[in-house]
């Protein structure tokens, strides 16, 4: 029965968030000092631009578990409106382009699985 309420509630918050992971846990030192290992981030997504700054989380093809990165750039493909996003973890030197799959330069719209906001 527990099991069963969890499971209803995970989903309505998904349907409320549009998010396929509504909360997520900070796993790595990555994001600090803004946000420490084991810090709870509620996620949405919404059609809204994403914009440099905001805190996305994404899937990359053969991780099983989203990463939460800040967006450093974001590029509009002029003719389609498609953006092309690139983030980077607070706490590290570089982009994420290492995390990606071999020969990614930039995450699209499907690899974002939402947008923290608390």
């Amino acid at each position: 029965m527990v099991v069963t309420v969890a499971l209803m509630i995970w989903k309505g918050l998904m349907c409320i968030t549009g998010s396929e992971a509504p909360i997520v846990v900070v796993l790595s030192g990555s994001m600090e000092p803004g946000f420490k290992r084991g810090d709870i981030l509620f996620m949405h997504l919404s059609k809204d631009p994403i914009r440099v700054g905001e805190i996305v989380s994404f899937k990359i093809e053969g991780r099983a578990i989203p990463i939460v990165h800040r967006v450093i750039k974001v590029h509009e493909h002029q003719n389609t409106g498609e953006l092309d996003v690139l983030t980077k973890g607070d706490n590290n030197y570089a982009d994420d382009t290492v995390l990606y799959t071999r020969g990614q330069k930039w995450l699209k719209q499907h690899h974002i699985t939402g947008r923290a906001f608390g």
